[in-house]
């Protein structure tokens, strides 16, 4: 199917179009690839990497820096399971090439915690039990901490309207919305 027609649709339909079609012969082929040097912030530390520029993030994430708390869901940047924060904003990693964050700052999951501590909202996942399965946890907590930076004192709407992009297969979304409102409470204007 090569990408093209249905072939290549089912195997976007079934997130397991990283084994099919010209996407991936095209994209990931280290003799298709031009290596450019990117330096950016990630997670409070510098980093500097030579790598194809047009590459989605997530990969570099996930395969280049082993941080492999973004998740590849539908690969299309609509479920937000592969959600990171660039320059304090919820971002679809799946769709941003890594030159777009060259200069900027980017947080994964993995960086979401300070001196030992876990952030607010990840706290307040926990406490309200806001997870099942915990696949779309880190890009669910993620966006909610974007969201509480834009907006520190949302009401249940604005959060709901707010996090309305970010799927939870499992059922979770009254325990997120709780949590997130908790977190709100806690961070009382940010962080």
């Amino acid at each position: 199917a090569g990408g093209r027609g249905v072939g290549g649709w089912l195997c976007r339909m079934n997130a397991a179009f990283l084994f099919c079609g010209s996407w991936r012969d095209q994209t990931f082929k280290p003799e298709n690839a031009m290596t450019d040097a990117i330096s950016f912030k990630l997670n409070d530390k510098p980093v500097r990497l030579e790598v194809d520029g047009d590459r989605p993030l997530l990969w570099v994430l996930r395969t280049d820096l082993g941080l492999t708390g973004a998740k590849l869901g539908c690969g299309e940047g609509y479920c937000g399971c592969c959600t990171v924060l660039v320059d304090k904003t919820a971002t679809r990693s799946c769709l941003l090439k890594v030159s777009d964050v060259r200069g900027k700052e980017v947080r994964t999951i993995e960086g979401l915690a300070a001196d030992g501590k876990l952030h607010p909202v990840q706290k307040a996942f926990i406490e309200h039990d806001a997870l099942q399965c915990g696949f779309c946890i880190p890009g669910q907590v993620l966006h909610a901490v974007s969201l509480l930076n834009k907006n520190p004192h949302p009401t249940r709407e604005e959060i709901i309207r707010g996090m309305n992009n970010n799927f939870c297969r499992c059922g979770a979304h009254t325990r997120i919305i709780d949590a997130i409102q908790s977190a709100a409470v806690e961070m009382k204007g940010g962080r």
